[in-house]
């Protein structure tokens, strides 16, 4: 990009259209041009990777209409939409067991709850902080037919990330007979099942 001799983000995707790439990466749709470009792009055969700023995978299609992009250009060209957060991973030289709260029945919406989680006391190691290391939480929301009639029918965010985890397919590392679109906030808690990372960790980025 060179705004000084007339090279803006818009224009290189066009000359990089020009070379008939199979596989595209945008850094960031920022723009209405650039969204239409990447948008179109994708229709016509080749495969696009990029990026956009919102709180979770659904939002992702709601900015892209914001943006001017018409409904029926992105039920039809977009595959699927992933959010992902950052969360510290618990230092395995001084984690140890801490009684879950009975709280986080409700702030994660589960039922069976353990006895004891894992966290960090802090030590050299991590520098007293618990944590050592990050590993990230996903939301992978499948563009299929039920979600295209909901982006025609320009459904909010909300409406559809209730159908997309109503009965929409899971990411392919959902687990064994789970259905529909799993949210940031459970797929932080099998990590927190796991021993990967705290509970206030998941509650700090979701």
């Amino acid at each position: 990009v060179h705004p000084k001799i007339g090279l803006s983000f818009a224009q290189g995707l066009r000359s990089m259209l020009r070379h008939d790439p199979d596989v595209m990466m945008v850094g960031e749709v920022r723009d209405p041009e650039t969204a239409e470009i990447t948008i179109r792009s994708a229709l016509t055969g080749h495969l696009v990777f990029s990026t956009l700023h919102t709180n979770d995978a659904s939002g992702g299609i709601t900015r892209l209409l914001d943006m001017g992009v018409e409904p029926f250009l992105v039920s039809s060209s977009v595959l699927c939409f992933i959010a992902q957060r950052l969360v510290r991973v618990i230092c395995r030289e001084c984690q140890e067991d801490m009684p879950a709260s009975p709280a986080l029945r409700e702030q994660f919406g589960v039922r069976d709850l353990p006895k004891t989680l894992k966290r960090g006391r802090g030590c050299p190691t991590c520098k007293g902080t618990g944590y050592r290391g990050r590993t990230a939480i996903y939301e992978f929301l499948v563009v299929d037919e039920p979600i295209q009639r909901l982006i025609l029918q320009r459904a909010s965010s909300h409406e559809i990330a209730r159908a997309a985890q109503q009965h929409g397919p899971s990411a392919p590392s959902g687990g064994a007979g789970r259905a529909g679109m799993r949210p940031l906030r459970q797929d932080g808690w099998l990590k927190i099942a796991q021993g990967i990372t705290t509970p206030q960790e998941v509650l700090r980025v979701t």
